[in-house]
């Protein structure tokens, strides 16, 4: 018990010691959920055109670097795929064949098992397939069937005991039988190799070639060299110790003569040439899964891993690799060193520090440096270090002298001036001095106490980079004790995650508005247009300018690029050089951006989550072709899908207008971003912006000839083909040729009955004009009529006015003359002389009671109102002559004491002959006798 917890213990103190310290190259991982499968994979190989095929359990998986597709598997789960001569052949339960694309870009299968009418043992599967030449193989536990290609014949090898796996080395077919020996196949033949005890009691998980000697690598016991003298050594390499600790179940030689041992249970472990573990990889630090099924090399040197659960794949030939800092010790770096062979990181929470070569080893704290470290600065051997708590003076690992001065932003030498250095600091400059090989604080320069994070000395003047206060120039004296005067660059605007650098003896200044060089002649910054091109508007992320140590390249960070400047190494002109970095790539603060040389051609690149190395020999110009993978038509209602052959199908109904191009670029570095640009010649003639979708979909395309053309871009590399498509949408039913004469017809035809109908519409609008127009004349006549009756009217209406005048005359005349008279009769009827007066009141009565006076009234008002006397005697018959002379002047709305005179009655008299004349009409009582003589 106590040997297997101490076995526990050192492997968990392995994988946890090459955590800590390991730089990896990047890692994708492709998760069920995302090829859309089962969880287990077995089996790894790839195509011509790059596509990657894996073996899942439930069925062939096939990859082109965008999409995921599987097709199920013919029988039960898959567990071999082996492309040979562009054909896919697989091995499943009880069944083996190959799958081949057909002109639509779909793979069907063909079962060559069914086809050699195979009897297969009970529970057989296919786990390994080899070719050689013209035969293939397929592997089962207990079978190795040799399918010649040329005859199409099948041999079978059978075994007593279990065929643990099947190995080529050297164009000779080598296989174990457990517990039996080594074999291999001659003449279509089983030979027994060796029975080795070792052969025995292990099993070989690979064979290779070493120096014309088969490396022999078992599950549990590591590599074992088989010579041709029949002899088994064990191969004593560093790594040997770890290989016994761990299960191995597949193993990889690949092109640079390393290996990568995949392990049931502890991930992969990567052994260079000469045996030693480089790295090792798991489920901690970036797997899907411990469980590493089969081990797999792409064309382009990628290590693809079938898991338990899941894919994985590993850029072992990326210029990237990266420390990832998982548990969140060191922070986000602000700046990096390698001094003395030991790496150091200055970051937001300290300064840590590790030896370069000790690969075994984490990064240490120093003691004291707690807070940010903005700079670390080499010089004549010292090692300092720019801290928020002043300059600090670093030795092998620890602090040697603090100097104080109010936070250090950079340090760097005074021209002429070897012993002693400019510091910028949070309130101004100042300058330390070695003395006694002591650095010491000397002086504060006097006249400015702006923060100085960029500076820079040329020709005793002092340029100084504000973010928010733009570039000012100080004029010192010759001491560096004082400034003179203090100049702000109109020239330049300030800019936020601006810097100011010197690079091969010239002064720039970068902020989004491009990159500025000094002339000293006009005294100005002038716009680089080569500098300028490091960044643009849409690139631009931050305008920090890192020169590195040697003073030989200057580096930008810019949107999904790095770039930097060096000389020309055929002329002293400088060239810009860009490294595709894309977004996925961990990434540092903006504006504290920084990289520093390692060794050789490789990097430090800090960023919030560890850091980066990158290797420049690493970095490869590589071309690339976009495929064309399908085209999908469907109608309006995307109810009917139809994949096109390209070669026969160019034209397409009418109403299977909605097209989807499918596209890909078959790249698998993490790092390198794929993006695509489609133009369709006929409705969009200009190139889309860049995406990284990799399909399009015109939906309702009107008819017309067109011409689709995709092509990508792989980090800032163009594919150097563009696919193209051309096509035809035919008319609708309604706009084909036939239709046109059947419209041009029943044009010619709507034309000639229009034609007639119009004819016939303006005769009858003429007959009815006609008609109208008679009908007009006839009312115009009647018009006429009815104005001339109107103005007989106005005649007879004047005439009825003036009777009724002349009867108000007469009336108010009659009663004026009966008033005179009776006043007259009562004035004479006082006079004593009555004999005589009774002869003038009899002419007085006879005047009052004229039947001429009230003839003459009549008349007059029978012109006025003829028709009232007829109409009120046929309504009372019974009145006499007095009511019809008492209701005509009722009728002119006379008063009792108008009416009386005119009676030659009193007004007493007149009321009762009005009572009397009530009764006759038989009025109620209420009832109003003028209202009711009024409405007759």
């Amino acid at each position: 018990m106590g040997v297997y917890l101490k076995f526990l213990f050192t492997i968990t103190l392995f994988v946890c010691v090459s955590i800590q310290a390991q730089v990896l190259p990047p890692i994708q991982g492709y998760s069920p959920e995302m090829y859309g499968a089962d969880n287990q994979n077995w089996s790894v190989s790839q195509t011509e055109n790059k596509y990657v095929y894996v073996a899942n359990n439930s069925g062939l998986l096939e990859f082109d670097g965008e999409t995921w597709q599987l097709y199920e598997s013919p029988s039960g789960k898959m567990r071999s795929v082996k492309v040979i001569d562009n054909l896919i052949y697989t091995g499943c339960y009880r069944e083996f064949g190959y799958w081949k694309r057909d002109v639509l870009g779909e793979l069907n299968y063909t079962s060559l098992s069914q086809n050699l009418k195979v009897e297969f043992l009970e529970d057989e599967e296919f786990w390994n397939i080899i070719a050689l030449d013209n035969w293939i193989l397929f592997q089962s536990l207990s079978r190795i069937y040799i399918y010649n290609k040329t005859t199409q014949s099948l041999n079978i090898i059978d075994s007593d005991s279990i065929i643990y796996k099947i190995f080529e080395v050297g164009k000779v077919i080598y296989f174990q039988k457990v517990r039996d020996g080594l074999y291999k196949i001659e003449g279509g033949k089983p030979q027994l190799v060796s029975n080795h005890q070792i052969f025995k009691e292990n099993y070989l998980v690979n064979l290779f070639n070493l120096n014309n000697e088969l490396l022999v690598q078992t599950e549990k016991n590591g590599f074992y060299i088989f010579s041709k003298d029949n002899s088994l050594n064990k191969w004593d390499i560093p790594a040997s110790n770890i290989l016994s600790k761990v299960s191995v179940y597949r193993s990889k030689r690949l092109q640079d003569s390393s290996f990568i041992i995949g392990t049931r249970s502890n991930g992969i472990l990567h052994i260079t040439p000469n045996g030693e573990v480089d790295y090792t990889i798991n489920f901690s630090n970036g797997l899907l899964n411990n469980a590493i099924h089969d081990v797999f090399e792409d064309s382009e040197n990628n290590i693809w891993l079938a898991l338990e659960n899941g894919i994985n794949c590993i850029n072992v030939k990326s210029p990237f690799e990266l420390y990832h800092d998982k548990d969140g010790k060191l922070g986000t770096i602000y700046t990096s060193i390698y001094y003395n062979n030991i790496l150091y990181l200055g970051t937001n929470q300290g300064l840590f520090y590790k030896p370069n070569n000790d690969s075994s080893s984490s990064f240490k704290f120093i003691e004291g440096t707690e807070g940010p470290v903005w700079s670390l600065v080499s010089y004549q051997n010292t090692l300092f270090c720019g801290h928020n708590l002043g300059t600090i003076i670093i030795e092998n690992g620890e602090i040697k002298n603090k100097i104080d001065i109010n936070g250090t932003w950079n340090i760097i030498p005074i021209p002429n001036k070897s012993n002693q250095l400019l510091v910028g600091n949070y309130d101004g400059l100042s300058v330390i001095e070695k003395r006694n090989d002591i650095w010491r604080f000397k002086h504060k320069i006097e006249g400015f106490n702006t923060s100085s994070k960029f500076f820079e000395v040329v020709d005793n003047n002092i340029f100084v980079s504000h973010e928010y206060k733009g570039v000012f120039k100080l004029k010192t004296n010759t001491d560096f004790t004082k400034i003179i005067e203090t100049k702000e660059e109109k020239s330049l605007e300030q800019g936020l995650n601006s810097s100011l650098v010197k690079f091969n003896d010239k002064l720039y200044y970068a902020y989004i508005g491009g990159v500025y060089n000094y002339n000293k002649s006009q005294e100005a910054f002038v716009k680089d247009s080569l500098m300028s091109g490091l960044f643009d508007n849409d690139t631009y992320t931050s305008g920090k300018l890192i020169v590195d140590a040697e003073n030989k390249m200057l580096w930008n960070f810019a949107r999904k690029k790095l770039s930097y400047i060096s000389s020309g190494k055929l002329s002293s002109n400088p060239t810009v050089t860009t490294i595709p970095f894309s977004e996925l790539l961990p990434h540092g603060l903006t504006g504290s951006e920084n990289i520093s040389h390692l060794n050789d051609q490789k990097y430090v690149i800090g960023t919030s989550e560890g850091y980066i190395i990158l290797n420049l020999n690493k970095i490869k110009h590589k071309t690339f072709k976009i495929a064309l993978n399908s085209i999908a038509v469907s109608d309006i209602e995307n109810e009917f899908v139809q994949r096109i052959d390209r070669s026969k199908f160019t034209e397409f109904k009418n109403k299977h207008n909605n097209i989807v191009f499918s596209f890909s670029v078959p790249e698998y570095n993490k790092y390198l971003d794929t993006e695509y640009q489609y133009k369709l010649t006929g409705l969009y003639p200009n190139w889309s912006p860049w995406s990284s979708n990799p399909s399009i979909f015109f939906k309702n395309l009107p008819y017309g000839d067109y011409q689709f053309q995709v092509r990508a871009k792989v980090g800032d590399t163009l594919s150097e083909n563009t696919e193209t498509f051309s096509f035809t949408i035919e008319k609708p039913w309604y706009l084909t040729n036939v239709m046109v004469v059947v419209y041009l017809i029943g044009a010619l035809i709507i034309i000639v009955t229009t034609h007639n109908i119009y004819k016939r519409y303006y005769r009858k609008q003429r007959e009815s004009l006609m008609r109208k127009t008679a009908r007009e004349l006839e009312l115009k006549e009647l018009e006429n009529k009815q104005q001339l009756m109107r103005f007989n009217n106005e005649k007879l209406r004047q005439d009825i006015d003036n009777k009724s005048r002349e009867l108000g005359i007469s009336t108010m005349n009659i009663i004026k003359k009966n008033e005179v008279l009776g006043h007259i009769k009562k004035e004479l009827s006082n006079v004593n002389e009555v004999s005589q007066l009774k002869k003038v009141i009899g002419v007085i009565d006879k005047n009052l009671n004229n039947s001429d006076d009230w003839n003459l009234f009549e008349e007059a008002f029978n012109n006025a109102d003829k028709d009232f006397l007829k109409k009120i005697k046929g309504m009372h018959p019974e009145l006499t002559t007095n009511d019809l002379r008492l209701c005509t002047y009722l009728r002119l709305n006379l008063s009792s004491k108008e009416i009386a005179p005119l009676l030659n009655i009193s007004p007493r008299s007149v009321e009762v002959k009005r009572y009397r004349l009530r009764k006759k009409l038989n009025l109620e009582h209420e009832s109003s006798l003028s209202d009711y003589i009024l409405e007759i």
